[in-house]
């Protein structure tokens, strides 16, 4: 099994909390860089960077367009743009055409994720009210990484974990708390 260079992570409908509880786990020299899309009204600004930081007590910062991933740093989409990981692992943000009325959208991120990291790559994805990801995650397993979902009957909206688990069969099914134990215990890989 391959070692991690990333993860990407995503959420909707209930997904603050699950965010919380998965990376609260992560110990605090936790150095995968993990990046985050969590559906957002695209209207107004999101504070979900601070919140994340105040609570986790780990830097956790807004993608940026143009900047480059580091170890051990938490990225979120900003609302209104989606966002996608360059082939020099760099961040990209775009306003295309919404994917499943999200922007950000989660396949937006995954597939691109996939692309740059291939078999490197860990995509998790937790609870949410429509398909976004579902796609995303299928396009991480053919391209060699590893997958996991978030287990629907624990879900607090099952519909994000079902749609994935009706394309593909991921690497681990697993609640919140399972989630945040596994990525613990990842080990980064040489860069």
């Amino acid at each position: 099994m391959n070692s991690v260079r990333a993860i990407v992570i995503g959420a909707s409908a209930g997904g603050v909390s699950a965010l919380f509880s998965v990376l609260g786990a992560l110990p605090g020299d936790f150095a995968i860089p993990v990046l985050c899309v969590l559906h957002l009204p695209d209207d107004r600004h999101s504070q979900l960077a601070e919140v994340l930081q105040r609570r986790l007590r780990r830097p956790v910062r807004e993608a940026l367009d143009k900047a480059r991933i580091e170890p051990g740093l938490i990225y979120v989409a900003g609302p209104g743009y989606h966002l996608s990981v360059e082939r020099d692992f760099s961040l990209s943000l775009s306003q295309e055409e919404p994917v499943h009325f999200s922007r950000p959208a989660i396949d937006f991120l995954f597939e691109s994720a996939a692309d740059a990291y291939g078999s490197e790559l860990l995509g998790v994805l937790l609870t949410g009210a429509n398909e976004d990801g579902a796609q995303g995650l299928l396009r991480i397993k053919q391209s060699g990484g590893r997958t996991v979902v978030q287990d629907p009957r624990e879900a607090q909206v099952a519909l994000m974990p079902e749609a994935a688990l009706a394309l593909h069969d991921p690497d681990h099914i697993l609640s919140l708390s399972g989630i945040g134990q596994l990525l613990a215990t990842l080990e980064p890989s040489a860069c």
